[in-house]
């Protein structure tokens, strides 16, 4: 560059450094533009950017002349404009010595001890924060190198962040990341010396940056869809051509698909019905969808599965709206549920019947079990993922987490690895065991400690406790990692997250308000229940003097002038000690469970995984052992004859008329305990053939069972088998 004489080419720092052959001149524009004996005399198309060629010259003849104050080197084009500062330097220099260029108006300078400096209260806290741009920590004190936003108390900002994020953005673009004001944020950028360009945004000049936006979306996105040519075949006005969702348009569903009969009917996906139910806008919704549509049966439920001749209704919707909390539902109140098959004279006030109690459960279930299998789904695509390169764990059945914590930690392990188990405490193998079978006992193994283990803390829904050695080892990690790969591998769900622990990983603990059920700790929740129930501003004052050691550990020491500020410091001590104190296990384990993706399906479908985490899997019983196995039989088996004895033999079974159990079936024929989320791989089958026994072929998921000319026949053999594999297993 003629004027500071350096070769760096670095366009954040000292602006595009330009090359004129024909003139023999090399400069950076920021250089130019920030020389003091240099004005733009020229038009936009003359010279450089205005400056004329005979001008640049004399200024480089000027600085010439003047000693740079920071390097001591010739060519000091640059002046502080601070009255009486006779201090010159190069524009790297000023960089690196911290100066200040105002690029605006006159383009002013101002050296190292005149430069203007934001003003910091005395009284504001200081601490460290994040740079709303890049993420890291930042120390919450104006220096050259870190900015507070002017309108934001809580802002701020790394200056090559802001730099870059200027460039970038162009002057119409650039905002406060946080509040989006413009005009008072770029006034006090531009003043603490950051260069924003008067350009459009380098998104906008892009070539065909938004081309995708220009395309329809052409997808079927219903859970069957019945078109035989693909879920993107397209026909137009035919019962195949495809529509989108009236609010997002980025889902779609053949017409046929969701038994719309004409184009003008409307039409919402499941993400935009789940949002509408929980903003409680549904009904509106939900109306003007029906102003266009066919009239349904309004006896018919609407978490049901929906018939192929009217439309498919999401389990995410009304079930969603219905049953958001099973507290509400339990209350005499019942207008949240108006829209059920009750008649209009009853929607205004009623009891809860006994008949009504067990309806509500029964769609309590019917909407967990949707929820459930929308999880198998989301669940089987990042089983993808899962290569056949295979990984062998060593696991000792007697001490399950530190084996598993060897393996995962080991350097040839991968989470889309194929995982097979062996158990080296096991001797004498059963031939009947196979690497699904055992890869499923060794999940629930470690399900089960992690649920008893120290990393939690409570009865039955649990959050994550504060083990520093836990935190120290990061255990936490590992366990989050764990439960993710147990997940996508087809092993059994936690069951045991409180929602408050999951509510925590899914929208981010700032967002989240603990209750009391969520204190483990007895003293605490004692402590918390007398500041709560405090009948009178003394009582208050001498409870909160009686435990003034805890409340400072925890910094929830306020000043309480009214029997009212009691419910903020109960607030205060719950975020402090169910979300605060365990703010570091909680990343952590976050992190690990982002193995897979697990952690952003959770974040994109919160009630199916909610489902599967925060609850129990359902109890087996004759109707989902039935639904989960597909039988098969060859030509001379009369299947109906077999079907029979098969769905009879279940029904005794689950009314506890054998000495087999439901559980006992489904280990007998796949070696696993539970149907884990993800569902098996095969799908179960039952086959009915020439043999003596049952069999349970466990590499196949396959139910083999014999051909019996009589019930009683029939039963005496599947117990005997059943309870004979089992017996000998244990043994």
């Amino acid at each position: 560059c003629v004027l500071c004489g350096r070769t760096d080419d670095c366009p954040e720092k000292y602006g595009e450094k330009r090359t004129y052959m024909e003139c023999g001149l090399t400069i950076h524009y920021y250089c130019l533009l920030m020389s003091s004996g240099i004005w733009q005399r020229g038009e936009e198309d003359e010279g450089v950017d205005g400056f004329l060629i005979k001008d640049i010259r004399k200024e480089v003849n000027r600085a010439a002349k003047l000693k740079c104050n920071i390097c001591k080197k010739k060519g000091a084009s640059i002046g502080c404009v601070a009255p009486k500062c006779k201090r010159s330097y190069h524009f790297p220099c000023g960089i690196q010595k911290e100066c200040i260029f105002q690029f605006m108006e006159d383009f002013k300078s101002y050296c190292w001890e005149h430069k203007p400096v934001q003003k910091f209260p005395d009284k504001e806290p200081r601490g460290t924060s994040q740079c709303t741009i890049c993420l890291d920590l930042v120390e919450q004190l104006p220096t050259y190198s870190i900015l507070k936003s002017p309108c934001c108390k809580n802002a701020w900002f790394h200056r090559e962040c802001l730099q870059c994020q200027a460039l970038s953005a162009g002057i119409f673009f650039f905002r406060c990341t946080v509040c989006n004001n413009k005009d008072k944020f770029q006034e006090e950028m531009l003043r603490m010396g950051i260069h924003i360009p008067e350009k459009d945004a380098s998104w906008e000049l892009e070539e065909n940056a938004y081309q995708d936006l220009l395309q329809c979306y052409q997808h079927c996105d219903v859970r069957r869809c019945l078109c035989k040519k693909g879920r993107d075949y397209n026909e137009p006005d035919s019962k195949w051509e495809i529509k989108r969702c009236q609010c997002c348009g980025s889902r779609g569903t053949h017409l046929a698909c969701s038994s719309m009969k004409s184009w003008e009917q409307n039409w919402e996906c499941v993400e935009c019905r789940s949002i509408f139910a929980k903003s409680g806008n549904y009904n509106k919704q939900k109306k003007r969808s029906l102003a266009t549509s066919e009239k349904t049966d309004e006896t018919t439920c609407s978490l049901e599965e929906p018939s192929p001749k009217r439309p498919r209704q999401s389990p995410g919707s009304q079930g969603n709206f219905l049953l958001q909390s099973p507290k509400i539902m339990c209350q005499n109140n019942f207008s949240s549920c108006s829209h059920l098959d009750l008649p209009v004279s009853n929607r205004v006030t009623m009891t809860l019947s006994p008949l009504m109690s067990n309806r509500t459960c029964s769609l309590r279930k019917k909407y967990l079990r949707n929820q459930r299998r929308e999880a198998s789904n989301i669940l089987k695509e990042l089983k993808l993922q899962v290569n056949a390169k295979t990984t062998r764990l060593n696991i000792n059945a007697e001490s399950v987490w530190n084996s598993a914590l060897k393996g995962f930690r080991q350097r040839n392990f991968s989470p889309t690895n194929t995982i097979e188990i062996k158990f080296t405490n096991c001797k004498n193998r059963s031939k009947t065991d196979t690497f699904a079978a055992s890869k499923h006992h060794f999940f629930h193994l470690l399900m089960l400690h992690l649920q008893n283990s120290s990393l939690f803390e409570g009865s039955f829904a649990k959050n994550l406790s504060l083990d520093f050695q836990a935190v120290k080892e990061n255990l936490y990690f590992e366990a989050g990692k764990m439960i993710a790969v147990s997940l996508v591998h087809g092993g059994p769900s936690p069951g045991f997250f409180s929602k408050t622990l999951f509510n925590c990983l899914v929208y981010g603990p700032e967002n989240v308000k603990p209750a009391l059920e969520d204190v483990a700790d007895i003293d605490v929740a004692q402590t918390i229940q007398m500041i709560k129930y405090a009948n009178s501003l003394s009582s208050l004052k001498s409870t909160i003097h009686d435990c003034y050691e805890f409340l400072a550990a925890a910094g929830c020491l306020r000043p309480v002038t009214a029997l009212c500020d009691r419910n903020n410091l109960v607030n205060d001590i719950l975020v402090h000690h169910v979300i605060k104190r365990i703010i570091s296990p909680l990343e952590s384990f976050r992190q690990g469970l982002e193995t897979l993706g697990v952690l952003e399906k959770m974040q994109m479908h919160p009630d199916a995984f909610s489902s599967i985490l925060c609850h129990k899997p359902d109890r087996l019983s004759a109707e989902i052992i039935c639904d989960l196995f597909t039988i098969h039989s060859s030509s001379d088996v009369n299947k109906a004859e077999g079907a029979d004895f098969w769905m009879g033999y279940l029904q005794e079974v689950e009314s506890g008329e054998s000495v087999v159990t439901l559980e006992d079936i489904l280990l007998f024929a796949t070696g696993s305990f539970s149907i884990p989320p993800v569902g098996f791989d095969p799908e179960p089958t039952i086959k009915f053939v020439h043999i003596s026994y049952p069999i349970g072929n466990r590499l196949l998921n396959c139910l083999e069972l014999p051909i019996s000319k009589t019930y009683e026949n029939f039963k005496n053999k599947m117990e005997f088998a059943i309870k004979s594999t089992l017996r000998a297993e244990k043994e």
